[in-house]
């Protein structure tokens, strides 16, 4: 945090500085131009001053005498000025300078016709005879004789001598404003930057040090909530939400390792108990088996089949709800007659119905709507949910079966009569592995009958409702799309 707090200052000084050099050179150069339009427009008479005093031609020739006196006084009351006499073409004919170092034979005559034809009210800026490639500002007149143009007299505004002079002069007048205006205004401009950066920045110290604690294993830290909009603030909440969404997941995680732990212990459980009894009675076959009469032989097979269908049914099982979780179960749907379905399961489970004496009663509407599913799924719903039936109805109990049109589809009912489910495990009873009757003696099941059921049905678009009352029966629900 302090390095970004730090690299934004540095940042801020260094375009402080760069827009403060900027201004000095802009600043700089508009003050020069500035400076020589106004000493131009103020001096922009003196060559008209000049030729009325004295006409620097006579007869079509240079009066040296009278020009040398009139420029040489010029001179001697403003040495800032150089005064040359151009022929209509811009040669230079004769001049008058300190120190005679002229380095032009002629200048452009372009900028001096511009010049007098505006009455010097533009900014015109001519060659410079002393200094070549240079410009400078000027005054000029045309010079005519008997209203012939004999020349021009062209006056520069800015000798080497007050070059010189302006240049000190600005320099000490650009150290003064960099040491005074500019350098105050950096500094000032600095500091109500760096608090700036500071407040701006306010929230973001708070996310780093709820980012810090929360890495160190708070997992409570927070970043205090803000009214602004602002994205630091914005920045705040999201992480606020992911801290939320993370302490979220890990308690899904827990509560998956609890569940998964409590599974791997029933599952063990089970399939230690069919085992156990394989291996005990192939002990005894193998022991005592010329000791053993037939039917008790029979007997043993009849125990040790039973334990293998258990074994089979649980892997079965388990194997089935995996590729259903995992997505990787082939659905197949189909345009099904329901009610063919249906009759085929009720028959499947009349026989172990009669073995307690429960009556298994239909109820199928009919024209039934084809539905639009996966038979081998739906038909592994319908059984198991009348094995769940036939599995905890007592004896001498019912068990009804219904199926009728409903909107979007057909409604399919199992009920069954006895003891229902306690309310407090309701919501639970489709987790896998689930049992209700964990002290009821002598009912044996996977307990992933109902979660596979749900998942299927989720498979297809549908939900399973369960209704319960804890001393008369239990009610199975759902609808197939059609």
């Amino acid at each position: 945090m302090k390095s970004l707090y730090w690299r934004l200052s540095l940042s801020l000084i260094l375009v402080l500085l760069l827009v403060g050099a900027s201004y000095i050179l802009i600043t700089a150069k508009n003050a020069q131009r500035y400076f020589q339009e106004t000493t131009q427009k103020l001096n922009a008479e003196v060559a008209s001053y000049l030729i009325k005093e004295v006409n620097p031609f006579q007869d079509g020739k240079i009066d040296e005498e009278a020009l040398g006196v009139i420029m040489h006084s010029m001179m001697a009351v403003n040495p800032g000025i150089e005064v040359y006499l151009l022929n209509p073409k811009g040669e230079i004919l004769s001049y008058v300078v300190l120190d005679q170092l002229v380095k032009l034979k002629a200048v452009d005559i372009e900028p001096v016709e511009q010049f007098i034809s505006e009455g010097g009210s533009e900014f015109v800026l001519g060659d410079n005879p002393r200094n070549p490639g240079t410009t400078s500002v000027f005054s000029a007149a045309p010079v005519y004789e008997n209203g012939e143009l004999q020349g021009y007299v062209y006056i520069t505004l800015e000798s080497e001598k007050f070059d010189t002079i302006s240049s000190d002069l600005l320099g000490s007048y650009w150290l003064g404003l960099t040491l005074n205006s500019i350098l105050i205004t950096l500094i000032v401009g600095l500091l109500i930057g760096l608090v700036l950066i500071a407040w701006w920045t306010r929230h973001l110290r708070k996310v780093v040090v709820a980012v810090e604690a929360f890495k160190e294993g708070d997992m409570q830290a927070r970043v205090p909530q803000s009214t602004s909009n602002s994205d630091l603030a914005l920045l705040g909440k999201t992480f606020n939400s992911m801290a939320d969404t993370i302490l979220d997941n890990i308690e899904e995680l827990k509560n998956v390792d609890a569940l998964r732990r409590e599974l791997i212990a029933n599952v063990s459980h089970d399939l230690r108990n069919p085992l156990a009894i394989i291996n005990g009675y192939v002990e005894t076959l193998q022991i005592r088996d010329e000791k053993l009469t037939p039917d008790e032989k029979r007997g043993y097979y009849k125990i040790i089949l039973n334990s293998v269908d258990k074994l089979t049914k649980l892997v079965t099982d388990l194997f089935d709800l995996s590729k259903l979780e995992s997505g990787q179960m082939q659905v197949k749907k189909e345009k099904l007659k329901i009610q063919e379905l249906l009759v085929d399961s009720s028959l499947k489970y009349e026989l172990l119905a009669q073995s307690k004496d429960i009556a298994i009663s239909s109820s199928i509407c009919a024209n039934l709507p084809f539905v639009e599913a996966d038979l081998y799924l739906i038909d592994r719903v319908i059984q198991n949910l009348l094995d769940n039936a036939v599995k905890y109805t007592p004896d001498h109990g019912h068990i009804e079966l219904e199926a009728c049109s409903a909107p979007g589809g057909v409604k399919i009912r199992v009920k069954n009569s006895g003891e229902g489910i306690p309310k407090e495990d309701l919501d639970s009873i489709f987790d896998r592995y689930y049992k209700v009757d964990k002290d009821m003696k002598g009912i044996e099941g996977s307990g992933l009958g109902l979660a596979i059921v749900r998942k299927i049905l989720e498979i297809h678009g549908s939900e399973i409702h369960i209704s319960s009352d804890s001393e008369s029966y239990t009610e199975f629900e759902f609808v197939l799309p059609a």
